[in-house]
């Protein structure tokens, strides 16, 4: 395997953390709520999903318990935030704190301890084709990552609560003028958001890396945050951002693989580089922003 069959290979899942986490944040900008607490949300996740499997719950049941424990500290997030109306930055970040400060407590006992993964599951025929065909062998998670991406697209796009959403984070006075339960709305996303950190966690923890090391999310909930700013508040192209960062991600592997004599330092902050310059083009398109922005993001909305 050379290192584009090996990044090509891996993209998928190692997009999935990003991924998943990047959706629940989008739904939860959408909404008009900004939550910066994305990185301890998937370092609970991750030591729940990886306690609950090591104990011999399966799987299903580490994702489970991950989403469900995340989403629970995600409503002490809109407790605070909603409720008081106290500054989201602050919040949120003080909520990543605290997760990460629980991920540490519950996981010391687990240090360097393994599971075992998820088996992968390859597409029929096209897993065949040479040099791509690494792309269509991938485990079940990564499967209803994609599916799940297609469902917030259709719901946006398509149904009724996407454009109560995106009528409650565009302008949430209108929206209760009109009869939307705002709060409530918004208390919803932020727990849908939670959760969906819960399940990224639990993804890097329990399946993509098994094992259990404190640090392990190691920034991946910031990548997620910027992800939705990159990706314009759009799923179809959060996605491709994920992959994006999923593949540099492997390159530091690729090219220690292939000899490159670079300090492994300066590979492993490819992908916090790839985002800081992202991130610079991306916010000098000011139309695009605009365009696809949110107009009361991080506004307390008092009636």
């Amino acid at each position: 395997m050379n290192a584009i069959e090996f990044i090509l290979a891996g993209m998928l899942a190692a997009a999935t953390p990003f991924l998943l986490a990047a959706l629940g944040e989008m739904v939860v900008e959408r909404a008009g709520v900004l939550n910066l607490g994305v990185e301890g949300l998937m370092a609970l996740g991750a030591v729940i999903a990886f306690i609950t499997v090591y104990h011999g719950g399966g799987h299903i049941l580490g994702f489970l318990a991950a989403g469900a424990a995340s989403a629970l500290l995600s409503l002490v997030f809109a407790f605070v935030a909603l409720g008081f109306r106290a500054n989201q930055v602050a919040t949120g970040l003080a909520i990543g704190i605290l997760g990460q400060g629980l991920s540490a407590l519950f996981g010391k006992s687990y240090e360097s301890l393994t599971i075992k993964g998820l088996p992968k599951l390859a597409v029929p025929g096209l897993s065949e084709i040479p040099i791509v065909g690494g792309l269509f062998v991938q485990d079940m998670v990564v499967w209803l990552s994609l599916a799940a991406t297609l469902a917030i697209w259709a719901t946006f796009a398509l149904t009724r609560v996407g454009l109560v959403l995106r009528a409650v984070g565009e302008n949430p006075k209108a929206a209760h003028a009109i009869g939307y339960p705002v709060i409530a709305v918004r208390v919803a996303a932020i727990a849908f958001g939670g959760m969906m950190a819960g399940f990224a966690g639990a993804y890097a923890a329990a399946v993509y890396t098994p094992l259990w090391a404190d640090g392990m999310i190691a920034g991946r909930g910031w990548i997620a945050i910027a992800l939705v700013v990159f990706g314009t508040w759009l799923a179809g192209r959060i996605f491709l951002g994920a992959c994006l960062f999923g593949a540099v991600s492997l390159m530091s592997l690729a090219a220690q693989a292939t000899g490159l004599d670079l300090p492994s330092q300066l590979l492993s902050s490819l992908p916090y580089l790839v985002t800081i310059i992202v991130l610079g083009i991306i916010s000098a398109d000011r139309r695009l922003l605009k365009l696809n922005g949110v107009a009361s993001l991080g506004e307390p909305f008092e009636r």
